[in-house]
């Protein structure tokens, strides 16, 4: 196609040089291909504000590259939000990271609540206060209101501490 010899040598160097970006652009969308194929990962469906329980019509699946995991600590499983709540703003579309869901704290720091001891048949119950925010099995430190008495008792289902032998 070309006439002379210098044209000719460096046409065949652009030939070498598109059939290397050829082979390049092929890798790249082969791993693009790989990657595409990726992770599903529960996102919100809208923003979740601190505070709100996450419900599972909250949450969606959206596919992202496997990577994601690799390099961030998100949540990856849709059942491990079940009774979770938001810690942070979630937005909507974006991978949840694990630090932003808690278990809901059912004591909170400051709030009366009950104590209950509990030693073979002997059940006492006091009014106190929570020095510190807790969820089921956390074990928190309370005061009494009256004697002033500070004490550590573990967190129960109903919202009440638990200290004694049972």
């Amino acid at each position: 196609m070309f006439a002379t010899k210098a044209t000719t040598t460096r046409n065949g160097k652009l030939d070498v040089l598109s059939r290397a970006l050829a082979l390049a652009l092929a890798a790249f969308a082969a791993g693009t291909g790989a990657a595409s194929a990726g992770i599903d990962l529960p996102v919100p469906r809208a923003t979740i504000h601190p505070g709100d329980a996450i419900e599972p019509s909250m949450i969606v699946e959206r596919r992202f590259p496997d990577a994601t995991i690799q390099r961030f600590a998100v949540v990856v499983n849709r059942a491990d939000l079940a009774g979770m709540e938001a810690r942070r703003t979630l937005l909507p579309g974006q991978p949840i990271p694990l630090n932003a869901v808690a278990v809901p704290e059912l004591v909170k720091r400051g709030q009366p609540t009950r104590l209950v001891f509990h030693d073979g048949g002997l059940i006492i119950v006091a009014q106190v206060e929570a020095v510190q925010s807790g969820a089921v099995g956390d074990v928190i430190k309370v005061r009494n209101l009256d004697s002033g008495l500070t004490v550590f008792g573990t967190v129960q289902s109903d919202g009440t501490v638990l200290i004694g032998n049972e």
